[in-house]
């Protein structure tokens, strides 16, 4: 479980291709207090500590996650977010999120607004009922607040230090994004779609 508040940003230093998984050796200031089989959140994925090298480590995504975000797009000296999960006993700076991610979203437009960004995004119609004005979601694992949503798109608004702390500086217009909707919705909308 994470909460979408960034702690770094990690390299990609190398990939491996092992049939259909790839390997991801990642260089982090974090690397270091990390152990193995420990849950990190990668761009919103939550990925399993496999080996750790002094300030590099590894994780592995199966087909199934490389199916459903964008991590078959990752190149070697990519920036890419990182966050360790929560302790239970801690603020909940951002929002539940859960490290899987539902979809991926593409980047329609990227607004400087003279001290902040805004960042439109398109995603599948069929999220749409997760959505809602003012809203949590996560963008590449970083909690947002969503407003102007329509059918297929949303806005998220961000905060210079937002922009500088995270890889969503990195992020322009056909960008593909992983996205995660608050699982809070997701369970309401379940319960009544079985009514």
């Amino acid at each position: 479980m994470f909460t979408g508040i960034i702690e770094t940003v990690g390299v990609v230093t190398d990939i491996l291709v092992n049939g259909s998984n790839k390997s991801f050796w990642i260089k982090c200031t974090l690397a270091s207090e990390f152990k193995v089989d420990q849950s990190i959140c990668h761009q919103g994925v939550c990925l399993t500590v496999e080996n750790i090298q002094n300030d590099t480590y590894k994780v592995t995504a199966i087909e199934e996650t490389l199916k459903k975000t964008n991590l078959n797009d990752w190149r070697i000296g990519d920036k890419i977010n990182i966050e360790r999960c929560m302790i239970m006993n801690g603020r909940l700076d951002g929002h539940i999120v859960q490290g899987h991610v539902d979809a991926t979203a593409i980047c329609t437009s990227k607004l400087d607004a003279k001290g902040s960004w805004e960042f439109t995004f398109s995603y599948p119609f069929s999220f749409a009922h997760l959505l809602i004005e003012k809203g949590s979601i996560a963008v590449n694992g970083t909690s947002l607040t969503c407003f102007n949503i329509k059918e297929n798109s949303f806005t998220v608004a961000i905060i210079p230090y937002t922009f500088e702390h995270t890889s969503i500086h990195n992020v322009s217009v056909e960008s593909i994004v992983n996205i995660e909707f608050d699982v809070i919705g997701k369970y309401i909308a379940r319960m009544q779609s079985l009514k």
